[in-house]
């Protein structure tokens, strides 16, 4: 192995870490992000996914990854324990105002009316990033390669397509992925509702966790999923209820 491979991997068992190139972070305004990650790859995959999840690692594509940024400790991995979840007021209000709507689990299915749906939210909320300049084939690539259990739900009104939600089914809970919703109908936050839905789905199946991904404290973008109570982060000593 060069020595330029032994710094940039390492070995562990059947796993192979290697760090990604320094790029500038997308949440934080003059920082470097940088990721640790390793391939999915048959028939390991699923195994490698389930136990690094349980690390705070995070799924795209056929990869599982972590921020390993220079200087830098501000992405927390989350996630909801789902029998300790805090059904407020304010959650209550938005669970029945989607109340209309109805989940269908379409498996990997996609088509133009998705892919459509998923643009137009991109292009409202987040049109200055990469994910902006995805084309038809990039969706797809982005729902097809996964190495584990992977599933699109569908929420409907009235037969039309209103919001997805990609997601990813572990021993222990449920992953989201990426999820999209008709930006016109942003006063129903049909995002807080697709985490609600997880949830009360998670319960359903009898498992404890729905994994939300990171979450940046100074980082507007994400500042949503703190409102989930309680929520776990993952740090140096694993798991931990995160502080309001």
């Amino acid at each position: 192995m060069s020595n330029q491979r032994r710094a940039d991997s390492l070995v562990t068992g059947i796993v192979l870490f290697r760090h990604s190139t320094a790029m500038p972070c997308p949440y934080l305004p003059g920082r470097v992000e940088r990721q640790v990650y390793t391939e999915l790859l048959e028939p390991t995959g699923r195994e490698v996914f389930r136990r690094l999840s349980a690390a705070g690692f995070r799924r795209s594509h056929h990869i599982t990854y972590r921020p390993a940024c220079p200087g830098c400790s501000a992405c927390v991995p989350v996630r909801v324990p789902v029998d300790h979840f805090e059904w407020t007021r304010s959650w209550r209000r938005i669970w029945n105002a989607n109340g209309p709507m109805t989940a269908e689990d379409v498996a990997l299915t996609i088509d133009d009316e998705q892919y459509q749906l998923f643009r137009r939210y991109v292009r409202s909320r987040h049109d200055d990033g990469d994910m902006a300049l995805m084309n038809r084939r990039d969706y797809a690539s982005m729902v097809l390669a996964s190495a584990v259990d992977t599933t699109i739900i569908e929420f409907r009104e009235d037969g039309r397509l209103h919001a997805a939600c990609l997601i990813d089914i572990l021993p222990d809970g449920l992953s989201a992925v990426y999820s999209f919703f008709d930006p016109d109908l942003h006063r129903r936050s049909p995002g807080s509702y697709m985490v609600l839905w997880l949830i009360e789905e998670a319960r359903r199946r009898g498992l404890a966790y729905v994994y939300l991904g990171f979450w940046i404290a100074d980082s507007p973008k994400m500042a949503y999923k703190s409102r989930f109570r309680p929520l776990e982060g993952f740090g140096r000593d694993g798991w931990k209820i995160l502080s309001p």
